[in-house]
Formats: C-alpha cells, sequence, structure tokens
C-alpha cells in the first residue's frame, strides 16, 4: 500500500486503477476508475474516458482469502458486464514504487464469448477526500438495498442498489436484476442472477457536494449527497447488518466507520 498519509488506524482503501494488461498484449488504461472499500465491502466504477459512460460497476464483498501472498476474492451483488458467476480473485504484490500489482484471470468482454483471460492490474492508494467535516476526520459508510427473501421456486425482479461513502467522496449504484431460485441437481436451493444496465452516481466534495458522473436511466434519480441523507451517521447507521431508510427506502447497514 502506498504511503498516503490516510489515517492509519483506518479500515477503509480508495484506489484507483493505473493500467490494465490483458495477457500477452501490452497494458493501458481507458478509463477513469476509482474503488472505495468501507471494511469488508466495496464500490467499484470504472467510467469510459472517450465515451463518458460505464465501462464496468460492481459492487459486493471485498474477503480476504490468504495475506501471504494476499490473495482476495470479490463478490458480484451488482455488476454491469452480468457476470455474476464468475469468480473474482486477485492476488496483490506490491511494487517498488508503492503501487500494488494484481493479477488473476477473468472473462473478457471486449472479445466474443467473453473467454477467461489471464490480466494485471496496477492500482494506485489515494489519499482520503476532505469534506466539511475538516481535515483528518471523516465518515464512511456502504448500504445495501433491502430486497426481501426470494422464498420457493420462482423468479423476481429486484431494482438492486448500493450506496457508498468514503470522506468526501460518494458513490451510487443501481441495477434491475431478475433473480431465479431453483434446485440444482444436488436438490439444494439456488439462485440465479442476470442483470440490466447500471446507473450510477459519483460525486465528490469540494466546499460543497458536486456531480463528477451522473449516468444512465435512474442516474438522476439516485440518492444524492446534495440533498443530504436523512439520519446519516445517527443511530441505526452506525450498526452493520441495521436498516436504514433513504429517501423511503429501506437500506441494509454493511460497513461504517467514523474517524
Amino acid at each position: 500500500m502506498a504511503n498516503t498519509g490516510n489515517p492509519t488506524d483506518s479500515a477503509c482503501r480508495f484506489s484507483t486503477r493505473i493500467s490494465l494488461r490483458w495477457l500477452p498484449e501490452p497494458a493501458h488504461e481507458t478509463t477513469d476508475t476509482i474503488v472505495m472499500s468501507v471494511k469488508d465491502w466495496y464500490l467499484d466504477l470504472r467510467m469510459d474516458k472517450q465515451t463518458g459512460e460505464i465501462d464496468w460497476a460492481i459492487a459486493g464483498q471485498r474477503i480476504i482469502e490468504s495475506q501471504e501472498p494476499l490473495r482476495v476474492s470479490f463478490t458480484h451483488e451488482l455488476d454491469s458486464h452480468d457476470a455474476f458467476e464468475s469468480v473474482d480473485c486477485g492476488t496483490f504484490v506490491t511494487l517498488p514504487n508503492g503501487d500494488d500489482l494484481e493479477t488473476g484471470s477473468m472473462p473478457r468482454p471486449d472479445l466474443p464469448g467473453a473467454p477467461e483471460t489471464e490480466y494485471e492490474e496496477v492500482w494506485r492508494e489515494l489519499s482520503f477526500k476532505e469534506d466539511a467535516e475538516g481535515p483528518g476526520k471523516g465518515m464512511s459508510w456502504v448500504l445495501e438495498s433491502d430486497d426481501g427473501e426470494l422464498e420457493g421456486e420462482g423468479e423476481v425482479t429486484v431494482v438492486k442498489t448500493f450506496l457508498g461513502r468514503l470522506w468526501g467522496t460518494y458513490m451510487a449504484l443501481q441495477q434491475t436484476q431478475t433473480h431465479t431460485r431453483q434446485r440444482n441437481s444436488s436438490g439444494e436451493w439456488v439462485v440465479k442472477k442476470t442483470g440490466a444496465d447500471v446507473s450510477a452516481r459519483r460525486e465528490e466534495w469540494s466546499s460543497a457536494w458536486e456531480d463528477r458522473y451522473v449516468v444512465g436511466s435512474a442516474g438522476g434519480m439516485l440518492p444524492s449527497m446534495k440533498n443530504g441523507l436523512e439520519g446519516e451517521g445517527q443511530g441505526s447507521w452506525r450498526v452493520p447488518g441495521e436498516k436504514v431508510s433513504v429517501e423511503g427506502r429501506t437500506y441494509i447497514v454493511r460497513a461504517f466507520e467514523e474517524i
């Protein structure tokens, strides 16, 4: 991890991607990518610099599989590539300049059939962006929409939404998904997911909350820090697993930190 001057007692990570390499091709970077992780949950938004459209949007859990070497797997509770079944697990090593090199394999969406391909990604830690709290202080959290439990065999449509804040950076991701519950060959209940396009909002603090990206059919209707989020940081907001209401919708608190 690069030395960015962030609080040493923070369980948050904030990073940007420097390059992507599909082996054996050369490395390149065509996106403006940030990943915010608050404890064990993350939101990842990659915006195509040329088109201004979403290159990839994902969100879910960040699970450390091993420390030496550092191997991290990422669940995809929301995925604009509709790659819910693929295993996303990367191995990380620190480069001499402090950046992190991630290696692994994943579906390559720009090729027909999205073949599983080995990759290398270089990530750089970013300083947490100051907000109204002032220097050295900030609030971070991740909320996931409470979509209810799917019982019995059948199909249901849910509007999966993740909201996340890491100090002066805020992100909202939303995707309409179809969840189908059925028995597998072993007789166990499993849920298959398919997802439509993702709408996204990214805001940053600069004396006030300002839009960085608002994309997708529902982007302009996603909750915004510019309006304030009622009850933010109070009571149930501080307790993972508790439920809170944002603009009339129920969310599950997945992670919270305040420094």
